[in-house]
């Protein structure tokens, strides 16, 4: 994710920089992005569907390994390790 975001500026910088401001790349940035992010989105609790990266209204880029609402061992739980 760190690397995607990395692509993301640069690209905004880089069409910045040769063609001024443009709101296409920032679009651009944003799909890229929203792209990355899906597979994090489908990491979910087994038992009770809550997201692992999430920490209240907070996103991680690492998993809890225990699920905040239910208390369920993630790392044990391979259904959503597909």
């Amino acid at each position: 994710m760190l690397g995607v975001l990395t692509v993301a500026v640069l690209l905004v910088v880089a069409v910045d920089r040769t063609f001024g401001h443009s709101s296409l790349a920032f679009a651009a940035a944003i799909i890229l992005l929203l792209i990355a992010n899906a597979p994090m989105l489908r990491f979910n609790c087994g038992r009770c569907g809550k997201n692992a990266f999430f920490r209240g209204v907070v996103v991680v880029p690492w998993p809890n390994r225990i699920c905040t609402r239910c208390g369920l061992d993630l790392a044990a739980d391979h259904s959503q390790k597909r």
